[in-house]
């Protein structure tokens, strides 16, 4: 199999992505994309110059959409935008207020409340799963080719004890395996692709667009973890502290509805996401109208995240099993 070009393409992807990170805050791709705008909040916004982290992935399109047609501007509202890998590396900056929003997995979430570290509530739902989204997958010539043949095996996933770690372990033990049976590593996307060419481990969890092209390069996909006992999971959306709802209930009313039509133009219309996510990425833009993504829906199901969260609990990533009805945000339905 010629992984080594996979491993050259994950590989600029990956420094992409990290020269955006690089530039999050007030300037750079990461913040210069807020609206100038003078004087007094119009409709009494408490505040209208906002910061929110924005990972940079496909999810992220509904804001960056909302941005582009000006429906921050008609609220009020100046965002500015800060890249970041995931909520827990910037837990100072959202437990002190000074970011009001992020994009948050629903797996990151679930277990930043079930740590006591915040309490996090899901301000607007942005994609669930799909199939062909993230799957298992082998090298060409690999003699596993299903999920019985993973026992005794080393499977990468990106980070433990998250969505990849959630899903592999629910097929795993659909299967008949117990998570114990095989051996999880934590290896970054962009170093999965190698690991897996050299045989440091025996299959790799992979998501878009890493997966399209260890797939064309001839890997094997052994399943897909959207589907089956994971049908339908959620992926992520966008978050914020319990205690700024409270703060800033009139730009959290604002804020949500200008994400909200962003997120209604992103499901309408798959040329709007394609559109605009090598503006935040540095993806180029064919690489971006091939990506596969997931579903973008106005809400959650309910049934869907419950599931999640079941799964989470019996694999004992949280200590507690959460009832899922109380992660949301009033106006997130």
């Amino acid at each position: 199999m010629r992984l080594t070009r996979i491993v050259v393409a994950g590989m600029a992807v990956a420094l992409a992505l990290g020269a955006c990170a690089g530039g999050g805050g007030g300037g750079g791709q990461g913040g210069g994309v807020g609206e100038t705008q003078g004087g007094a909040s119009p409709g009494g916004l408490e505040k209208s110059e906002l910061l929110i982290g924005v990972v940079p992935v496909a999810s992220s399109a509904s804001l960056f959409i909302a941005q582009q047609r000006g429906f921050f501007k008609e609220e009020g509202l100046t965002v500015k935008t800060e890249i970041i890998q995931a909520p827990t590396a910037v837990m100072p900056k959202i437990v002190n207020g000074s970011m009001d929003a992020f994009l948050t997995s629903y797996v990151s979430l679930m277990t930043i409340n079930d740590s006591g570290a915040a309490k996090l509530k899901l301000f607007q739902h942005t994609m669930g799963g799909a199939p062909g989204f993230c799957a298992v997958v082998v090298a060409e010539g690999s003699p596993i080719r299903t999920v019985a043949d993973l026992k005794g095996k080393t499977i990468a996933v990106n980070v433990l004890k998250t969505l990849g770690h959630t899903v592999v372990n629910a097929h795993l033990q659909q299967a008949g395996l117990k998570p114990d049976d095989v051996k999880f590593v934590a290896v970054p996307f962009a170093d999965q692709l190698g690991a897996l060419a050299s045989g440091k481990v025996d299959a790799a969890w992979l998501a878009e667009p890493f997966l399209s092209a260890a797939k064309k390069d001839g890997a094997v996909q052994i399943v897909d973890t959207i589907g089956g006992p994971t049908a339908g999971v959620p992926i992520d959306g966008w978050g914020v502290t319990e205690q700024w709802l409270a703060k800033y209930p009139k730009t959290a009313a604002a804020l949500h509805r200008a994400l909200a039509k962003g997120q209604q133009i992103a499901g309408a219309d798959r040329k709007a996401i394609d559109e605009v996510v090598p503006t935040y990425t540095q993806i180029p833009a064919d690489v971006a109208a091939a990506m596969r993504v997931g579903e973008f829906t106005m809400e959650a199901d309910r049934a869907s995240v419950q599931k999640l969260a079941d799964l989470m609990y019996g694999f004992g990533f949280l200590k507690a099993r959460p009832d899922v009805g109380q992660i949301f945000a009033p106006m997130a339905g």
